[in-house]
């Protein structure tokens, strides 16, 4: 039996051990065979997998839309078309998730303009304006 061992294919794609064993529970990776003496023995492609995943998940991709990517660079009738879309949705998603960060930036600079960081806790702008039933 060929393979390689939970260690090596961790070390060779800078991970631990229970991130291995999550995406399998996930079903992102195959539990592979064991040998005789219950070692489990990977392929060598396994160490691409998680290569794979870990570059989607630094894109912004879930653990939900990458086991999608791996499905479809597996079936043999995918058009290239079909992960450009998918690529532009989270593009998108991550200009909405910008958008709202600089809302909240934008936010919290106010709060900290209005306040001088001097008296007591119960004067604070910024603990008031998070207390405030007043949402705008």
């Amino acid at each position: 039996m060929e393979g390689i061992t939970i260690g090596t294919v961790a070390r060779r794609a800078a991970v631990n051990l229970e991130t291995l064993r999550y995406y399998e529970r996930q079903g992102l990776l195959q539990k592979p065979p064991r040998t005789r003496s219950n070692y489990r023995l990977y392929p060598e492609e396994a160490v691409r997998r998680i290569r794979f995943i870990k570059r989607a998940q630094e894109l912004g991709f879930s653990l939900k839309e990458i086991k999608e990517l791996l499905s479809l660079r597996a079936a043999p009738r995918t058009r290239c078309s079909q992960i450009r879309k998918r690529a532009e949705a989270k593009v998108k998603n991550i200009d909405g998730k910008v958008r709202t960060l600089k809302s909240m930036r934008k936010a919290l600079s106010k709060l900290i303009a209005e306040c001088t960081g001097r008296g007591p806790v119960t004067d604070c702008p910024i603990l008031g304006s998070l207390d405030s039933e007043d949402t705008a």
